[in-house]
This record gives structure tokens, sequence and C-alpha cells, in this order.
């Protein structure tokens, strides 16, 4: 992750159930750095020194936390390379048939690589989500 002059490398496993989300951020060396966890409900971040903040969505709780919103919403689609639904978007598509780019809400998607899933589904493995002053390089490991 960059924003601005800061950069973070960090390793996550996020759980996508519905409307709940539970992302674990961990250093490079395996040590838990946060725990972001909610839904419509309500958010919360939870640092590995106990501190706790909360806030009603994810917007607010990433830009409060980051000085940045982190799009947990469309996240959920874009890292399976589809566009969230009820907002307008563009995709250029790949030679393969998947998406290359993907904007939406601002953000842009890069595509580098796909992988199977362990149901044999082609899936994003890796991606590059630029927005204003931010970049997010992600790598997925394993799909579940």
């Amino acid at each position: 992750m960059r924003h601005g002059v800061d950069a973070l490398a960090a390793n996550f496993h996020w759980h996508h159930d519905g409307d709940r989300d539970e992302i674990d951020l961990a250093s490079p060396l395996g040590q838990t750095i946060a725990r972001l966890s909610g839904g419509p409900a309500g958010v919360a971040l939870r640092t590995a020194d106990g501190r706790v903040v909360t806030a009603a969505d994810w917007s607010e709780l990433t830009t409060r936390s980051l000085e940045w919103a982190l799009p947990v919403g469309g996240l959920a689609f874009w890292i399976q390379g589809v566009p969230r639904s009820g907002a307008p978007f563009a995709v250029e598509p790949a030679a393969g048939g998947g998406p290359s780019v993907l904007r939406q809400d601002g953000w842009t998607i890069v595509y580098q690589a796909f992988a199977p899933d362990p149901a044999g589904i082609s899936r994003p493995a890796r991606m590059t989500l630029s927005y204003p002053d931010v970049e997010l390089r992600l790598a997925v490991d394993t799909w579940q």
C-alpha cells in the first residue's frame, strides 16, 4: 500500500460473508498489525496494542485510521474481477476473456494475473488498485 510518501507492506486474510467482513492484517513476518471487522450495524479496527476505533461504516473508519477511504464494498467485487453492482463502471477486456482493467468509483483496477481457485474457476491472482495519491498492490495466494 502506498499513500503519498507513506508505504506499508502487509499480509491479509479476508473473510467476506454477505454484508459482513473481517480483515486481519499482519506484518511480512506474521505479526498481527490490526483486525478490521463489521457490517451494516458498524465497523471496528482493533490494533495489536489493544486500541479500538469504531465507526458507522468502512469509509468513515478507514478515512479516520488511514487518512483515505478503503473501498471495502467495491473491493469485495473487484478482487473477484467483477464490478460492484449498482454503480457505473468501464471494463477493458483481456485477451483471455476476463478483465484487463476495471474503472469504478474513481478507482482503476489493473489485473496482472489470474489463477484457478480450488473449483478450477479462473480468479484474479495479482492486481493493482489506484486512486489519486493511493496505490494498493494485491497478490492473492489462495481462494476458498
